[in-house]
C-alpha cells in the first residue's frame, strides 16, 4: 500500500531523527535515500558520521536527482531531503518554472511505486525576504514544491522544537 508522508520544519527543528524514529517504527530495514551533492571532504565526513549513525539496518542509497530510477517497491524510504533535492536541480538550470516541472514530474515517476514514502524538507520562507534575486527564485521553488508534495501526502508533519505537529491526516 503506497503512503506518502510529508516532514517539514526550519533548520535544526528535529525533522531528519522524526522521519528516522519513523521509518524504523514501520519496519526493520529501511531505505536511506540521501540526495545531497558532496561538494567537499568536509561534507563527505559529515555524509560517513550520519551513516554510521543510522547503522546497518539502513539500505544507503545516494541519489543527487533521479529518485525513480531506483527499485523501493514494497519499501519503506526516507528521502532527506527535498531541498538539497531541489538544489541539485536548480544548480544546472536556474529557471524555476522548469525546474518545478523537473522536479514534480521526477516525484510523480518515485512515488508511482506501491511504497510508504517519508520526505523531509525545509521551510526555507518563513523568513524575511532576501535582497538576493537568485535565493529568492530558490525560496519560490522549495515552497512551490514543498505545497505540491503535501497536496499529495497522506501524513503532513511540522516540526517545532523537536515537537512534531499534525498538520494533515488521520486526525485532522
Amino acid at each position: 500500500m503506497k503512503k506518502i508522508i510529508l516532514i517539514t520544519g526550519g533548520q535544526r527543528s528535529g525533522k531528519s531523527e522524526k522521519a528516522e524514529q519513523m521509518a524504523l517504527s514501520l519496519t526493520d530495514h529501511p531505505v536511506y535515500m540521501a540526495t545531497a551533492h558532496v561538494w567537499d571532504d568536509d561534507f563527505r565526513q559529515r555524509v560517513l558520521r550520519h551513516q554510521a549513525r543510522r547503522g546497518p539496518q539502513w539500505t544507503n542509497i545516494e541519489e543527487e536527482r533521479q529518485l525513480s530510477r531506483h527499485d523501493v517497491a514494497g519499501r519503506v524510504v526516507l528521502i532527506d531531503c527535498v531541498t538539497l533535492w531541489l538544489t541539485n536541480f536548480f544548480f544546472e538550470n536556474s529557471d524555476v518554472d522548469q525546474t518545478l516541472r523537473l522536479a514534480k514530474d521526477e516525484f510523480d515517476r518515485f512515488v508511482s511505486q506501491e511504497a510508504t514514502f517519508i520526505f523531509v524538507t525545509n521551510e526555507i520562507g518563513w523568513g524575511g525576504v532576501s535582497d538576493n534575486a537568485l535565493q529568492r527564485r530558490f525560496t519560490d521553488l522549495q515552497g512551490w514544491m514543498n505545497q505540491y508534495i503535501a497536496e499529495h501526502a497522506d501524513e503532513v508533519i511540522l516540526m517545532v522544537s523537536g515537537i512534531g505537529v499534525k498538520v494533515k491526516g488521520e486526525s485532522e
